[in-house]
């Protein structure tokens, strides 16, 4: 069973939709039993960081994702779910992020005619394949909605990177962590290949993750 954690952060259902679409049981739950229970968890999420933080605190989740990911859970953030796995962003000071990896989210630099929110498809370069590109090509489209990007702390971590304006970390992978800054769930055959290859993955596979070429 693959859970889609409920944190009223929107985007549930259509993850939820896609994971389905590729012959996977999928539920939107925040009860810790079957959260901490599922083969596979995804955050996915859209709106603020700080008000994103403040209702996994309410809902007790800061604790449970927690233990997912040290129970070596396959885990994947997606957008908003990103960004709430590193330390803190530009957009709400002061707010903790849950700061599972190294890095910070910044403002995408205004400048010229560049639109803000990124909104639309981008092509993705890989500095360090990750096991979510299995047979996806590089220059591969993707769709994204955002006006805050990671910095991450390790570059080591980076799977695919793109440019609007600025250089974005657009997919990360330590261990059994993922996590997009794009949406793969409306990123066509692309994107359903993209969470086919997260699925596919088991707890013990993390293991062998420096053996991905």
């Amino acid at each position: 069973m693959v859970a889609i954690i409920d944190y009223d952060a929107g985007n549930m259902k259509s993850v939820e939709k896609a994971v389905m679409s590729l012959g996977k049981s999928a539920v939107v739950t925040r009860e810790p039993e079957q959260l901490l229970s599922a083969t596979h968890v995804i955050l996915p999420g859209v709106g603020s960081f700080g008000d994103a933080m403040s209702k996994l605190h309410q809902y007790g989740l800061v604790d449970i994702i927690r233990s997912i990911v040290e129970q070596k859970t396959p885990f994947l953030g997606i957008c908003l779910g990103l960004q709430l796995l590193f330390e803190n962003s530009e957009e709400s000071p002061g707010v903790e992020g849950l700061g599972i990896l190294p890095g910070k989210i910044v403002k995408i630099p205004e400048q010229g005619d560049l639109k803000i929110p990124h909104i639309g498809w981008n092509s993705l370069s890989y500095p360090n394949r990750g096991r979510l590109f299995w047979n996806i090509p590089e220059q591969s489209y993707v769709y994204f909605v955002h006006s805050y990007y990671l910095q991450a702390g390790d570059p080591n971590i980076v799977t695919a990177s793109t440019e609007y304006g600025t250089h974005i970390h657009a997919s990360v992978e330590r261990d059994n962590v993922f996590a997009c800054q794009f949406h793969p769930e409306k990123s066509s055959e692309v994107g359903l290949t993209i969470l086919n290859n997260f699925l596919a993955l088991s707890k013990q596979s993390h293991e062998n993750a420096g053996e991905v070429e």
